[in-house]
């Protein structure tokens, strides 16, 4: 297990709704320090995110998040809020009412919509595995592939479970290679993000790694 490995793939993140400054601030010192891959963090903090790091860092920040059901129109403004903010990446939550609708051509148009927003940035797309039966997953997974998103995300963290090994397996059986995985919620030790990593995820969030691995460095 090679532990700065493991760190290259983490969107170091911090959602809750009380956040401060000061605490998104050390953040990303420490996504710095261990060469994450980004910092997850609330659209309010971007732009002084992005000023703070002076492109040392990449900052990636949530649409939508965490229920995803806001309009599209919500989601397209602050998509493009965001960008204009300077955020390198986009996590956007899909809307699960859909999904469970089977309005397949509204959440086509809505995650292509975010993606065209997105002007090249990655898009990662979370579907809230734990709500979802095996049949929805794979549909989506179909959907995500067809509309062109760079990412596939489990979780938002907000919801009654996490990234499981069955479902980062089974997302990733059903994806083309142009699509990654990311394994997001519950993720605590070490041994959890490899073993994720070696089942295909590409992208890990979580906010307890860099703890793990500063312990794990002593």
């Amino acid at each position: 297990m090679d532990i700065a490995t493991i760190l290259s793939h983490v969107d170091h993140t911090l959602l809750k709704p009380e956040a401060t400054w000061d605490q998104i601030k050390t953040l990303c010192d420490e996504a710095m320090e261990f060469n994450c891959a980004t910092v997850c963090i609330p659209p309010a903090y971007v732009k002084r995110a992005v000023d703070y790091v002076q492109g040392n860092l990449k900052i990636c920040t949530v649409i939508g998040f965490p229920n995803g059901y806001n309009t599209m129109a919500a989601k397209l403004f602050e998509t493009k809020d965001a960008v204009e903010n300077g955020a390198s990446e986009i996590d956007m939550v899909i809307n699960l009412g859909f999904v469970k609708d089977r309005k397949w051509k509204d959440l086509e148009e809505e995650i292509a919509g975010v993606k065209a927003a997105c002007l090249g940035r990655p898009l990662k797309v979370i579907i809230e595995t734990c709500q979802l039966s095996d049949m929805e997953k794979i549909k989506l997974c179909q959907l995500v592939a067809k509309v062109g998103a760079d990412y596939l995300k489990t979780s938002t963290g907000f919801s009654t479970g996490g990234a499981t090994r069955e479902d980062v397996a089974l997302l990733r059986e059903n994806l083309p290679e142009s699509v990654k995985v990311k394994a997001s919620g519950g993720i605590r030790t070490l041994e959890d993000a490899q073993a994720f990593l070696d089942l295909g995820a590409d992208r890990l969030g979580a906010s307890a790694l860099v703890g793990e691995a500063r312990k794990a460095q002593a």
